[in-house]
């Protein structure tokens, strides 16, 4: 079964976050995705994207994201309430939509490759 059978999505991104709101279209269908689509499977789902590419020279610093190393981390809230769950995906700056020349960077894109998840 994938996922778009069970949910929809909303996105939204800013730099190098992007946010996935997963929507099951029936309440009932909300234990399903909470048990099935966790942050370490949406991490892996989108690995390629959230690595970090293997840098040419010496390591630099960004000091605009200094501090703990969040690049691949995916966070997931859950709101029962809504029957929604919504996944934070921290990807390196250098995936940015507005530093990277793939087309399909932004979350809308994301959001529908999400759907395709089986679960």
């Amino acid at each position: 079964m994938l996922l778009h059978q069970f949910a929809h999505a909303r996105t939204g991104d800013k730099g190098n976050i992007v946010t996935i709101s997963l929507i099951a279209f029936r309440k009932d269908d909300f234990a399903l995705l909470e048990q099935k689509v966790t942050a370490e499977r949406v991490a892996a789902h989108f690995a390629e994207l959230l690595q970090a590419p293997v840098p040419e020279g010496p390591a630099q610093e960004d000091p605009v994201h200094a501090g703990p190393a969040q690049n691949g981390s995916v966070q997931r809230y859950s709101l029962p309430q809504l029957g929604a769950l919504n996944f934070v995906l921290h990807r390196p700056i250098a995936n940015s939509v507005t530093r990277s020349l793939a087309l399909d960077a932004h979350g809308k894109c994301l959001g529908s490759a999400l759907l395709a998840l089986e679960i």
